[in-house]
């Protein structure tokens, strides 16, 4: 177990917005930060992070919370992983006690995975570096390819024994679970037998942005023809394919420095362009290019440049992939290398400076590689010219940019030498003919029951107690320790049986207000959610002198810091912009606090005092008994008077 102590060094160290920013591509918006939602695929900013409040929203999504929660939520940690890697982050000294048998148990079986995993890239790296047969043939082979021992050593390269049974006997031996070297891939087992599915291979892992192991890559080093070149590991819980990039980790913090991202076919590739000194550059890892994993890369910039080999084959893969970035909304170059060289190749012959140059001369947009491409196959057949012009436009209608279609019809009537007018009609016709089979697709997916709508949609309820007592957390949130003059308002029954009020500054704290005045009348959030965070609230008020957000959501259940999240940024959305542009002025809230707690608590009041009145008004229709009967019209009488009193205190009609 990690002390108490240990997290809350954690919290007071940890920087939200540096946290995220490793992950998330955050620009400045005021006091805050905002970036494209790591949760949902989106193209306007609608991820918000807070300095001031240590605290992340994500409006498209509906997550939040602390920067523990993000960690939790983006990179699928436990809570004592993400105050490890928070610590490591920052350099705390982790304070632990020895886990039980009990709660090692109690281990998400995902962990278990990602441990067994971590445990691997370190067993393979050990065999490479201090076993003879692994320098041998592994290590031999990485230095064949010019790699250094530092460039191994930050990649983790490997080598699996061209052993059946030797990476999995020594797992075991360690006490890791058969059940899991299974599930993660790295063991086979048939019937009874067990073997190392990498057997021979030289090792590549494949980490998540984050530094944790999700699966390998294993480069065969014989001429074995019935045996694959490459080997990656199959699907699991924590490794998929298409969500994953190689060097990704590595690269991210270049690629948003840079505001581009490299992209290459091979792991080496980026390995090599890595060692030149270029690291912003990742791997599709062999596979066909996936929109999941263009997205990763929009989290940290908007712009690629793919490199791809000269050979025919390269260059068709660029074509395949260009459309799909283009779907995404991203900025996208391409750049070949000559024939028979290939990234690594390419920066293994070059210096820095000359890779560099060669990438600033050789990048070009799509639209000119593909023309060009295209232009250089078809020759001088008129036929084949036309369908080059379709398949520039087929990209370009992929663009969901207005403003960048209409700049690249440009460039393409430029380039094709072709009236603008035709190519805008043929564009207009590939739109039409993607919507109408976008349309039969839907139509195809639904029932001949589906419920058609009407286009209205119901209106939602407002639940006036809700909102009032959220409001009540808010101002607790906000302006808790600020004091205040208060005009305290009493309330009394003179000689003649009339109810009377008399009032007097007070100067007091916002949450001794708040507190005093539901105490006053004895009320009790109707919500749960709210009675339990604000009597978290209040008894952190009265234990420090100071108030800290950050320091209450270490100590609060996961579901109340979401909760404060979502008051606190839903605060900040619905406030008012640009009003004094329209000629309206408006006191700024920060001018007027006693008056937002005052209007609050009064208007929590006055419907209590309703449901109150409500209430009375159908328990007389039940009562027989005349003097009950008059006794409840009284007191309704009464409670009526009262709403009328504090109507006229908010300015409101009855």
């Amino acid at each position: 177990m990690i002390s108490q102590t240990t997290i809350d060094n954690v919290f007071e160290t940890a920087r939200v917005e540096e946290v995220i920013g490793d992950f998330v591509v955050l620009k400045k918006s005021g006091s805050n930060f905002k970036g494209l939602s790591p949760f949902s695929d989106e193209r306007t900013p609608s991820f918000m992070v807070s300095p001031a409040k240590q605290l992340w929203k994500d409006f498209s999504s509906g997550k939040g919370g602390s920067v523990i929660s993000f960690l939790m939520e983006h990179e699928h940690f436990s809570y004592p992983e993400a105050i490890k890697y928070l610590a490591n982050k920052y350099g705390i000294e982790i304070e632990e006690t020895e886990r039980s048998d009990e709660e090692k148990e109690q281990a998400s079986q995902k962990e278990n995975l990602f441990i067994v995993s971590d445990y691997a890239k370190d067993y393979f790296n050990s065999t490479l570096l201090n076993i003879e047969e692994g320098k041998a043939i592994g290590l031999t082979y990485f230095k064949e390819r010019g790699f250094t021992l530092e460039t191994i050593q930050k990649f983790s390269l490997g080598y699996s024994l061209d052993q059946w049974g030797a990476f999995t006997d020594a797992a075991i031996k360690k006490g890791y679970q058969l059940e899991f070297l299974e599930k993660t891939g790295l063991t086979i087992i048939k019937g009874e037998k067990q073997f190392d599915r990498f057997k021979g291979r030289v090792i590549f892992p494949i980490l998540s942005m984050s530094g944790r192991t999700l699966g390998f890559g294993g480069r065969i080093l014989t001429n074995d023809k019935k045996a694959a070149k490459y080997l990656n590991s199959p699907e699991s819980d924590i490794y998929h394919k298409s969500d994953v990039l190689y060097g990704i980790y590595q690269a991210k913090q270049a690629i948003a420095k840079e505001d581009n991202c490299y992209l290459v076919e091979g792991y080496t590739d980026v390995i090599q362009f890595n060692q030149t000194g270029i690291t912003n550059v990742v791997s599709s890892s062999g596979t066909a290019l996936t929109p999941n994993q263009i997205r990763l890369i929009s989290r940290l910039t908007n712009n690629i440049t793919v490199l791809y080999d000269g050979d025919e084959a390269g260059l068709r893969a660029s074509i395949r992939g260009i459309d799909l970035i283009l779907e995404q909304g991203m900025n996208v170059k391409i750049c070949t290398f000559p024939e028979g060289e290939d990234p690594d190749s390419f920066a293994k012959k070059n210096t820095l400076a000359s890779l560099k140059l060669y990438l600033d001369d050789n990048a070009t947009d799509f639209i000119n590689f593909k023309a060009a491409l295209l232009v250089s196959q078809t020759k001088k057949d008129p036929i084949k010219r036309a369908e080059t012009i379709h398949e520039i436009l087929v990209s370009i209608s992929k663009i969901p940019d207005d403003i960048k279609k209409e700049v690249y019809i440009q460039e393409c009537s430029r380039i094709m030498n072709i009236d603008e007018s035709i190519l805008y009609n043929t564009l207009a016709q590939i739109l039409k003919k993607d919507k109408k089979d976008f349309q039969k697709q839907q139509q195809k997916k639904s029932t001949p029951f589906d419920v058609v709508s009407s286009g209205k949609q119901p209106v939602k309820s407002i639940d006036p107690q809700f909102e009032l007592e959220k409001k009540i957390i808010e101002l607790l949130l906000v302006y808790g320790v600020v004091e205040e003059e208060f005009e305290e308002m009493s309330i009394e029954v003179n000689e003649k049986g009339e109810i009377i009020h008399s009032s007097e500054k007070v100067k007091s704290k916002v949450f001794e207000k708040i507190y005093l005045d539901l105490q006053e009348d004895e009320t009790e959030f109707a919500n749960e959610d709210f009675k339990e965070l604000y009597n978290y609230i209040i008894d952190d008020f009265n234990k420090n002198q100071d108030f800290k957000i950050d320091r209450l959501i270490s100590k609060l259940p996961q579901q109340k810091a979401e909760l404060i999240t979502h008051i606190l940024f839903d605060s900040e959305r619905h406030e008012l912009h640009d009003w004094e542009g329209r000629k309206i002025y408006v006191k700024d809230k920060h001018q007027s606090i006693s008056q937002m707690v005052s209007e609050t608590v009064f208007n929590l009041r006055r419907h209590l005092i309703s449901l109150k009145i409500n209430e009375m008004a159908n328990k007389i229709k039940t009562l027989e008994d005349d003097t009950l009967k008059l006794q409840t019209l009284k007191e309704t009488l009464e409670y009526t008077t009262l709403k009328k009193l504090l109507s006229d205190k908010l300015n409101r009609v009855l």
